[in-house]
């Protein structure tokens, strides 16, 4: 379909859908999910074109997906996985879209039975876990993607995804951090450039014990993000406090002011498809998602998870 950013695109009835299906309710390994059937019928706009992804899984760094886009305000709910709170942006097969025009009528949606039983019963994985695009997107794009393919930032110009400038920043970033990692590898410490640290430059402080503390955030309440050199202070070596995970994506949006969008309690383990009970909830902050800047453009636009010791309450005036 060529799809672009800004495609306006009509969700397929159920029944057109389930016709691409397999048993598993998959098209090339990728589920359609019960979260989904809300959308059929639905006019969207591409917000988008998902031609790669980042490994969360095996950490085999970027994959090739084919003929998928990811589509405005299209986010998974969690409501047929044990309510997730993970809110990731669903794919889309272009098998599962078609072309529209602004004005032109929309297409009658009829329930289709089949297709929910279809979904349910091979939502679960096992007897106490899931599956969903999230864990099984390695067979979804099996396909590694090199850093050196010059033709995937071609396509984030062209699909729209990115503008040139930010295609080149991101460039570069990759370069930089390949160096980094050969220098640790073949050069003696004094002549690593800041430690041998990649682009972000983040290293824990807080040795094994990391800090905590309660705020008590709610829905609605303003808070600020700390500075980068306040939250090192709370990262052990592993840049992990209480087992959360700070990232370089995430320190570009130290010193901003965000609203609290939830308390996240639950959330599913990507490599087992079980679900995680979080023993000191996190925050997810309304409009804040990693926008791929230091991972080569990916446009998963995951929404990270905020310790609350990483945060300061903004007082209303």
């Amino acid at each position: 379909m060529n799809l672009r950013v800004g495609d306006l695109v009509e969700v397929r009835s159920a029944a057109e859908i389930l016709a691409t299906l397999d048993e598993r309710g998959e098209l090339d390994s990728l589920p359609f999910m019960p979260e989904m059937l809300a959308f059929c019928g639905q006019r969207l706009t591409v917000h988008k074109v998902a031609h790669k992804l980042c490994d969360t899984i095996s950490r085999s760094g970027m994959r090739r997906m084919d003929n998928a886009v990811h589509l405005t305000g299209a986010r998974c709910d969690g409501g047929g996985h044990g309510g997730c709170q993970t809110a990731c942006s669903l794919y889309w097969k272009e098998a599962w879209l078609k072309r529209v025009e602004p004005g032109a009528p929309a297409t009658p949606q009829i329930p289709e039975e089949r297709l929910l039983k279809l979904l349910d019963a091979n939502t679960r994985k096992g007897s106490d876990g899931y599956a969903c695009q999230a864990t099984e997107l390695l067979r979804a794009a099996p396909a590694c993607l090199p850093f050196r393919d010059l033709g995937q930032y071609v396509t984030d110009v062209r699909s729209g995804n990115v503008g040139v400038a930010q295609t080149v920043r991101t460039f570069l970033v990759g370069l930089f951090n390949r160096f980094q990692d050969a220098s640790k590898k073949v050069l003696p410490r004094r002549l690593w450039i800041r430690r041998g640290l990649r682009w972000g430059f983040i290293e824990g402080r807080a040795g094994k014990k990391t800090p905590t503390a309660t705020l008590d955030l709610r829905p609605g309440e303003l808070v600020r993000i700390k500075s980068k050199e306040e939250i090192l202070d709370t990262l052990n070596d592993d840049l992990l406090n209480r087992g959360m995970g700070f990232e370089e994506e995430m320190a570009r949006y130290c010193g901003r002011t965000a609203r609290v969008r939830a308390r996240v309690e639950r959330c599913l383990d990507e490599k087992t498809g079980r679900m995680l009970t979080m023993k000191s909830p996190c925050i997810i902050l309304e409009d804040l998602v990693c926008e791929g800047v230091y991972n080569a453009n990916c446009p998963r636009e995951f929404v990270p998870f905020w310790r609350e010791i990483w945060l300061e309450r903004v007082e209303s005036s």
